[in-house]
């Protein structure tokens, strides 16, 4: 649970200084709920009284509003496979498995396989535009299509997913079943 009593302080248009006269505590009380430490019996009627608000509207669960931050940063490293090769698995692969909060994790987990499987499909495509260029004698290079649909499509996908994060909090292309 965190505290709300900054945001509502705001609102009010209060300093800290002038919610501490209105409600009779030391200022330094009043920086110290501020900072995360929950107010108990006197204190929490204090400042419910003196901001007018009743004491559930002081707390609010950190469930309420999913931060999905990490997630945003592991989406857009994977734009990284566009300059460094193995890049969008690489860099999206090391934010996952620093990343402690699990909601975060598993969204970077979902984000990574996705990049797994595209690259690992255009690689293949990449290696076998040759031989169907030989076979079929054409004069264009036929490795630029692959190249240029993978380019294409790390982009899309890397936009519809950061477009989902931040109105859903979660991604929109993923695979069902998260092989990491």
């Amino acid at each position: 649970m965190q505290s709300n009593l900054k945001i509502l302080r705001e609102q009010k248009n209060l300093t800290q200084t002038e919610l501490a006269e209105k409600s009779g505590l030391s200022l330094r009380t009043i920086q110290r709920i501020e900072a995360g430490n929950p107010p108990k019996g006197f204190t929490l009627k204090a400042i419910t009284k003196a901001l007018d608000i009743q004491p559930e509207n002081l707390f609010s669960t950190g469930e309420e509003n999913p931060t999905v931050d990490r997630a945003k940063l592991i989406n857009l490293s994977a734009l990284c496979g566009l300059i460094i090769p193995f890049g969008s698995i690489i860099f999206p692969a090391i934010l996952t498995y620093k990343t402690k909060d699990p909601n975060n994790r598993e969204l970077g987990k979902s984000i990574v396989s996705i990049h797994i499987i595209l690259t690992s499909v255009f690689s293949v495509l990449m290696i076998i535009s040759p031989f169907i260029q030989r076979s079929i004698s054409i004069k264009f290079p036929l490795f630029l299509i692959p190249l240029i649909a993978f380019i294409i499509t790390k982009i899309c996908i890397i936009i519809k997913n950061g477009i989902s994060l931040n109105q859903n909090q979660n991604i929109s292309i993923k695979l069902k079943n998260n092989f990491l």
